[in-house]
């Protein structure tokens, strides 16, 4: 079972809510040929309408109990988050040390990411940007340093002491260089896996296919279709991966990040492989999911329009050091940029 959090608790509860609204066209879609049947027919529905209605009140009632029952353990966990400011930042990397042997990747680095900001991580091959990636979610172990995030509960979490798969579930998700969908599987059912983390039904539901079960699988297959509606990709939902464009599968990678509620998406060279009229559509994707997500994106990127045009804070390294960190017009006039990354004199 999952630590009993203030998170966990409010998430459980906007679920069992969006469940009771969306209730009556669950029902209505599983009759669907019922009624359809009746209504060519020519027969009285009413019996099989009050049928529908009497099963959506029962559920509705199940999830206001259940709500009941959380909105106390909530009450109670609230008063310790209360008593915290939350954090300005959500993301605070202090003196960050990854060395391989005798080479030092990243060497001594220190930054801030403010919540809700567009971040950008810059410099030349080799200067240690996907390092910093690895090391903040746990794939490197940093040699020394301090990784310390700040979730939406006002929780303090130091990301060195996480495990690798569990980063995920403190609000923490990131993308490749290259695109990792499963060809095999529609777009939907791509959508659908990557809320795994989302599932709070055990291994006993899991076995029977429990009521609660197929309440969380509505739930996430209705969440999976309006974060594809929103970004334009709905039309693709039934389609395989294998044989789309290339900035399509580009842009569904970006629509899987948000199936697990992210406070922060870090993204790894999104615009890699992409032409111009493709860099310029993701662009627009990413702001729209900062504003309308309430996410935090932290990227590293090499396309220097895209990271001009979109980001709020830069920061730029060069072999593992800091160079400069500033908003774009600081950083395009810094001279030692300029002269690292930029082509200065």
């Amino acid at each position: 079972m999952p630590k009993l959090t203030y998170e966990l608790v409010a998430d459980r509860i906007s679920n069992n809510e969006k469940y009771m609204i969306l209730v009556e066209s669950r029902y209505q879609a599983k009759y669907a040929n019922q009624i359809k049947i009746l209504e060519i027919r020519k027969k009285d529905k009413s019996l099989l309408l009050k049928k529908i209605a009497k099963k959506v009140e029962h559920e509705k009632k199940i999830m206001a109990k259940e709500n009941n029952r959380l909105n106390k353990k909530l009450i109670s966990l609230k008063k310790a988050n209360d008593s915290v400011e939350l954090n300005d930042n959500i993301l605070q990397v202090q003196n960050l040390l990854m060395q391989f042997g005798g080479l030092k990747a990243v060497n001594d680095l220190s930054f801030n990411v403010k919540r809700g900001e567009i971040f950008g991580l810059i410099g030349p091959n080799g200067a240690g940007k996907t390092t910093v990636f690895n090391c903040i979610t746990q794939f490197y172990q940093a040699t020394s340093g301090d990784i310390n995030y700040y979730s939406s509960n006002n929780e303090t979490i130091d990301l060195k002491t996480i495990k690798v798969h569990d980063v995920l579930k403190c609000g923490i998700v990131r993308t490749f260089q290259n695109v990792e969908l499963i060809w095999e599987l529609s777009i939907l059912d791509n959508m659908k896996v990557a809320s795994h983390t989302k599932y709070y039904s055990n291994l006993f539901d899991q076995i029977t296919h429990s009521k609660k079960l197929k309440r969380e699988e509505y739930l996430i297959e209705a969440k999976a279709i309006e974060v594809l509606k929103r970004l334009d990709l709905l039309k693709y939902k039934n389609l395989i991966p294998l044989g789309l464009p290339y900035g399509i599968l580009k842009k569904i990678e970006l629509a899987r990040t948000l199936m697990s509620d992210p406070q922060l998406i870090i993204l790894d060279e999104p615009a890699a492989g992409l032409n111009d009229i493709e860099t310029q559509e993701l662009a627009k994707t990413i702001k729209q999911i900062q504003k309308d997500f309430d996410c935090t994106i932290f990227l590293v990127e090499h396309d220097m329009g895209l990271v001009m045009d979109i980001c709020d804070t830069i920061c730029a390294i060069s072999f593992g050091k800091m160079l400069a960190i500033g908003n774009p017009s600081q950083i395009q006039e810094n001279k030692d940029v300029q002269q690292a990354y930029l082509g200065g004199d």
